[in-house]
This record gives structure tokens, C-alpha cells and sequence, in this order.
């Protein structure tokens, strides 16, 4: 003899309540494969700056961060200079960010 009670399941309130969360789950995670995608296919390669063809940097320089503003270019090197440069890619001026 089995004298456990049927309860018959959960009712309808908690059964679509479940499935909610099992939706929601399945959306996140979707959401940071999505995300992870992103951000590895978006990357540069190995971290490295470009610095955009028309400007050519001063000898023995290597570009460290590059930022384009409206109209200038900025370059930082990794031997704490900054250069700004012209949409044409002529240097404008030449600052020593060294301590």
C-alpha cells in the first residue's frame, strides 16, 4: 500500500511561473555567448594599436593609445610623447608626457 498523497503537480500559477524562469535562463546565457562573441570578434588583434595609414610616426616611435578627435589625431607613444596630427596626417605639435 502507498499512502503518500497525490498532489497532482504543481498548480498552474507555479507550473508557467517555472517556465518563465527556464525562458529567462535560456536568455541570458544566450545573451553572454552573444556578448563573449562580441567582444573576442572585435578585439584587435593581440592588443595592438592601429594608427591609420596616413600618419607616419617620428623614427623608433610605437603608437601606445590613439584617439581621433574631430578634427585632429592623437597619438601617445610608449615613450610618453604625445603627437597631434591633422586629418591629413601632418604633424602639428609634439608634447613630452615624461615626469
Amino acid at each position: 500500500m502507498d499512502d503518500t498523497p497525490d498532489t497532482g503537480g504543481l498548480p498552474p500559477s507555479l507550473m508557467f511561473l517555472k517556465w518563465l524562469v527556464i525562458v529567462l535562463m535560456v536568455t541570458m546565457i544566450g545573451g553572454v555567448i552573444t556578448i563573449v562573441a562580441l567582444l573576442v570578434t572585435r578585439m584587435p588583434e593581440g592588443g595592438a594599436v592601429v594608427v591609420p595609414e596616413a600618419v607616419v610616426l617620428p623614427e623608433g616611435e610605437v603608437a601606445a593609445a590613439v584617439t581621433v578627435a574631430r578634427e585632429r589625431l592623437l597619438v601617445v607613444t610608449e615613450s610618453q610623447r604625445l603627437l597631434v596630427f591633422d586629418r591629413a596626417g601632418r604633424m602639428i605639435r609634439e608634447v613630452d608626457l615624461g615626469e
